[in-house]
This record gives structure tokens, C-alpha cells and sequence, in this order.
């Protein structure tokens, strides 16, 4: 990590606020577990991302490991606006890492949806959306104790079955000086049923700050959609994005010029074999047959990959 900050500290860092000012949609990249490294934003931002996301990464770990800080966050000069996302449940060690990371990035943004299991067993992600005053305090310590004015706190939450108390969390957070609000238009328990993006809207309405949609979008011409319906100020795409990366820049699928720059980008930013072979495998799904898949997710190699690129597509 060191020697890519270094790099870091000669480059300009941006406002992400001034994005939301343009009075264009903001494009975004969401925040993946091992997926949303520098290579891949590298990737995303040739194809019209605005803005990026790291893994969410545990803040007390990274506040008390220099091997967590190495191993969890990579950053370069090209990689701006970049927001770092932190799981945290303490307001000072939340701003530590925010100290931390401060000089390297744009932003931070405290996850208040993840819901999986361990991190609502440790008292991280989604289970804050219950926790309104620590939301506040975490956010407001944030911003008292980091100098830089630009300097962004955001959060991305799910929403309650009961939409008067996702209110009052957003309103709680916006008094505390919260940058923008990403939404996820589901509840906790909810995995795959269709997305509320009525409930987003609402809370569009409710706040003076951006608010970003996020959940089920595809494709630019859903990003459009969920635009009209929600009024949001932003889109944040996960799996869309992992599928396409070339999506925001309106193609339907993966074009092989993508295939090509994320062989290119992964090579030289050294990226390990089963994430270099798993982001392929989401970018070929849809353009390849059954009988390909069942050759091209066994290989074992980058040297075969890249054999079979060459080979069957001339890459």
C-alpha cells in the first residue's frame, strides 16, 4: 500500500459533492467484498463511472493493523474520487480510520447495510439502521475531527418496514452533517424480492441532501429508470457492474475491448489468479455458451486464460 499512497500524495484530490452539483446522475460503483479493488475501478472508471467505492473494510482492524491497512487498501493517482467504506460501531474509531485514510482518499462512508450475519452479530451494517443516535454521533464525530472541508461522510442503509423510522434515521444523519445517503431499497430480511424504490423516492423528498438509489440495476437504461422513479441523485450498482463493467457507458454486454483492458489493467496491478478469473467469468456470462462456461471456469491458470482468450476471441 505504502508505495501506491506515496504516488497518491502528489495527486489533487477531488470534492465527490461537486459531482453531485453538475447536475448530471452520479454513476457509481458500490462497494463489493473482494471485488471493488483498484483493478477493477481502474476498469469501471474508463466506463463512465464517476465514482468508486473500496470493499468495506473493518475500522477497528484497520485502525490497530498495518498489515490489515496493506493487505485492505490500495489507492493510485488515477483512482479519484474514491470512497473508502468502513464497518464500525464506535464514533472515535471510526474517526481514526478516517484520519487515516483522510490524506488518500475523498471520502468515507459508514455501512449501515450489510446484512449479513456476522456483521449484525458484531454490531456492524444493517442492525445501525436501528441504532438512529449512534448513526448521528458517528457522523458527527467524523466531521468535527476531520479538518478538510471537502473531505466526504456518507452512509448507505436499508429501510425499515415501518418508513417513518428510515426518515427519521436520514433527517438524524443529514443534522449531523452527513455528505449524501445511499439507499438500498430493501429491508433487512429482504434478499431478492423486488426493490422499493417508491420508498426511496419518499426519502428523496424527506432530505436537502443527495440521496443515491441502489438495488437490482442492470443496465444504463435501468439506471435511467430508477432516475424518473425515485428522483435520486445518484445510481450505485453492484452486480450490474461486475457483469458489465462497460455498463454505464450504455453497451448491452460486455464488449471485448472491456475483456481486453481488464486483462491489461489486472496484469499490471498484479491481481490475484481467482480474482483476475472470477471478474471474466461475470463479464463473459453473457456472452458465452453453456458448453464454453463449463470449459473457461475450470481453468486453473493465468496462462491458460489467457490462452483461451486469444484463442476463441482474440484477445
Amino acid at each position: 500500500m505504502i508505495g501506491d499512497i506515496r504516488e497518491t500524495k502528489e495527486c489533487q484530490l477531488k470534492d465527490p459533492m461537486d459531482l453531485f452539483h453538475s447536475g448530471q446522475v452520479v454513476k457509481i460503483c458500490a462497494p463489493m467484498v473482494r471485488y471493488s479493488k483498484l483493478a477493477f475501478r481502474t476498469l469501471v472508471r474508463k466506463y463512465s463511472c464517476d465514482l468508486c467505492y473500496t470493499p468495506m473494510i473493518v475500522a477497528a482492524d484497520f485502525v490497530r493493523s498495518a498489515k490489515a491497512r496493506d493487505s485492505e487498501f490500495t489507492t493510485n493517482k488515477g483512482d479519484h474520487p474514491l470512497i473508502v467504506q468502513f464497518a464500525a460501531k464506535e464514533a472515535q474509531v471510526l474517526c481514526d480510520a478516517a484520519r487515516i485514510i483522510c490524506p488518500f482518499a475523498d471520502g468515507i462512508d459508514l455501512n449501515c447495510g450489510c446484512p449479513q450475519r456476522w456483521a449484525i452479530s458484531e454490531g456492524y451494517g444493517a442492525c445501525l439502521i436501528n441504532k438512529p443516535e449512534l448513526v448521528k454521533d458517528m457522523v458527527r464525530h467524523v466531521r468535527n475531527q476531520i479538518d478538510n472541508p471537502k473531505f466526504s461522510v456518507s452512509i448507505k442503509i436499508r429501510i425499515h418496514e415501518d418508513l417513518k423510522r428510515t426518515v427519521d434515521l436520514c433527517q438524524k444523519a443529514e443534522a449531523a452533517g452527513v455528505s449524501w445517503i445511499t439507499v438500498h431499497g430493501r429491508s433487512i430480511e429482504e434478499r431478492h424480492q423486488p426493490v422499493h424504490y417508491d420508498a426511496i423516492k419518499i426519502i428523496k423528498q424527506s432530505m436537502s441532501i443527495p440521496i443515491v438509489a441502489n438495488g437490482d440495476i442492470k443496465t444504463l437504461k435501468d439506471a435511467e429508470n430508477v432516475h424518473h422513479l425515485t428522483e435520486a441523485d445518484g445510481v450505485m450498482v453492484a452486480r450490474g457492474l461486475l457483469a458489465n463493467p462497460a455498463m454505464f457507458e450504455g453497451y448491452e454486454e460486455t464488449p471485448l475491448q472491456c475483456i481486453q483492458d481488464w486483462v491489461d489493467i489486472a496484469l499490471e496491478h498484479g491481481t490475484p489468479f481467482t480474482c483476475f478469473h472470477h471478474h471474466l467469468m461475470y463479464m463473459m456470462e453473457r456472452i458465452t455458451s453453456k458448453q464454453e462456461k463449463k470449459v473457461f471456469n475450470v481453468l486453473s491458470s493465468t496462462s491458460a486464460v489467457l490462452d483461451y482468450l486469444k484463442d476463441h476471441y482474440g484477445v
